[in-house]
């Protein structure tokens, strides 16, 4: 093996070993054929996470075979596991953060996992590509933990139209027609608990119940 084959080896081992830890890549969930509002920037600070332990466990809703599994990570600190699985059995995996500004709770997520299958990183065709990818967040705002876990989430449809009627609400752009949102964590944050009763922003209710174990 000569210097410059060594040197590519090494290179995609590194990759895939730190590929987990720096989440190489923006996240895109659909959720019933909606996708959420992406941000370059976190909700949180380390003061305004906390961490409930109410949240752990799966969650379904009534109407469909649609689960968010909540377990807890060593780190980072204070976050959780989220499996996202939709009824066709495809899944999302995140790190959920907690965070709390003034009275009320939020959720912030962030893949976990780059976009291949995790029990076989070689097929993995296009490794390189990876270190051109962003970590993106997304928020959904928390209603209620118990009895049942009520959230609402953030929608492009949704917030364009916000932002039609006032662009200067918070600092976006367009990347190849996906609205990502620019602005720094403390302008989210005084964005987010400005418009957190805005259904432009926060759109209609997910109604989960816990899941009893076997089912």
């Amino acid at each position: 093996m000569n210097a410059y084959s060594f040197r590519i080896g090494y290179i995609q081992r590194k990759l895939k070993m730190n590929v987990r830890r720096f989440l190489l890549y923006s996240a895109v969930i659909l959720l019933g054929g909606c996708i959420p509002v992406i941000s370059l920037h976190s909700l949180y600070t380390e003061k305004d996470v906390m961490f409930e332990e109410k949240l752990l466990g799966t969650w379904s809703q009534d109407s469909n075979e649609t689960t968010w599994e909540f377990t807890r990570v060593d780190e980072p600190n204070n976050a959780y596991k989220l499996i996202f699985s939709d009824e066709e059995g495809k899944k999302g995996s995140f790190i959920a953060h907690l965070v709390k500004l003034q009275n009320r709770q939020f959720l912030d997520i962030c893949p976990s996992e780059l976009p291949w299958d995790p029990n076989d990183p070689e097929k993995m065709d296009w490794p390189y590509n990876s270190l051109f990818l962003i970590p993106a967040h997304t928020f959904l705002k928390i209603d209620s933990i118990e009895p049942k876990l009520k959230m609402r989430m953030t929608l492009e449809s949704k917030m364009e139209e916000l932002l039609k009627d006032n662009p200067e609400a918070v600092k976006h752009t367009f990347v190849n027609d996906r609205l990502v949102l620019t602005a720094s964590t403390k302008e989210l944050q005084a964005f987010i608990v400005r418009y957190a009763d805005d259904e432009r922003v926060f759109t209609d209710e997910i109604i989960l119940g816990r899941r009893k174990a076997g089912q």
